[in-house]
């Protein structure tokens, strides 16, 4: 199976998977986790680039493809191999970050980034997405302690909040793929709503 994990920064996604993996370590199941950018020696450098804080002069198409780049190099290094030999793949974010950050954060439209990731995904789509839906607001308050934080993670509330109509778009528009979990709660609360969701699935 390919598991894909998204939400606004903050909002406890990345948390979660750690949480499945270690649910999926405990059932005996193969699996790998990856994140997007990055996990390849290409990716992470492409990562390097669209995370530094002072690359402030980033086109907004200049960030779309390099996004775009970086899965291309992660589906045809690691995604695919993995699928192909029964391994589960848990990816910390995906192509609904794009859609979410490019389409709606930068304004790019929704037609466009699609169109521009078509290529690059090559019909490698998650069979199940979990959506930590935390609001941009109160992530921002789980983050607000960090000193850290990347280009993205720093950008205004007003581009987060945009962002996050994003995630809400995708999920209205592919139900069947995304689950949308409500992570207002505890982790462990949340947590326990995912393991559900996986037990169904794979029972």
């Amino acid at each position: 199976m390919f598991i894909t994990f998204e939400g606004v920064d903050g909002s406890g996604k990345s948390t979660q998977l750690r949480f499945l993996s270690e649910h999926l370590e405990l059932i005996g199941r193969k699996y790998i986790i990856v994140r997007e950018p990055g996990t390849t020696e290409v990716g992470e450098k492409i990562r390097d680039i669209l995370l530094d804080r002072n690359n402030t002069a980033m086109s907004p198409v200049t960030e779309a493809m390099l996004y775009a780049a970086a899965r291309v190099q992660l589906i045809d290094e690691v995604i695919k191999p993995a699928l192909d030999k029964g391994v589960t793949v848990l990816c910390d974010r995906y192509i609904d970050s794009s859609v979410a950050y490019q389409a709606f954060g930068r304004g790019l439209g929704v037609d466009a980034v699609l169109k521009m990731n078509d290529y690059a995904v090559k019909n490698c789509l998650p069979d199940i997405t979990f959506f930590i839906d935390v609001s941009p607001e109160a992530a921002g308050e789980r983050m607000h302690s960090r000193t850290d934080l990347d280009r993205l993670e720093l950008e205004s509330l007003a581009f987060k909040d945009r962002v996050y109509q994003g995630f809400l778009y995708m999920a209205e528009r592919e139900p069947e793929r995304i689950i949308r979990i409500d992570a207002s709660g505890s982790k462990q609360e949340t947590r326990e709503k995912i393991l559900s969701h996986i037990g169904r699935i794979t029972s």
